[in-house]
């Protein structure tokens, strides 16, 4: 899987409904990892794991997911195995707010 970080989100319109404060989580899941069926089981699983670990993230920060080709093959416990050592590479020492 690959991270994409955005530490801090643009300023929002004002009549933007959305609250500014929370981290949010989006995922990419192409045809690359296979049939529409396939898809969206490994969205599934992603937004589980990232759920546990959305916590981390800073406040008003954004994650993108999106997974690779091997993703379609690797179960929920090693897709989360994967996206914490990408955290902990992408926030290294950054406290969560929370």
């Amino acid at each position: 899987m690959v991270l994409h970080y955005l530490s801090e989100r643009p300023a929002q319109p004002a009549g933007d409904l959305a609250s500014p404060a929370a981290a949010r989580a989006g995922f990419v899941v192409g045809k690359s990892v296979g049939n529409s069926v396939v898809r969206h089981r490994v969205t599934r699983r992603l937004r589980a794991v990232v759920r546990d670990e959305l916590g981390r993230l800073p406040e008003g920060s954004d994650l993108v997911v999106r997974a690779r080709p091997e993703a379609a093959d690797a179960d929920s416990a090693a897709l989360h195995r994967d996206l914490v050592k990408g955290l902990d590479r992408l926030l290294g020492d950054r406290v969560s707010t929370r």
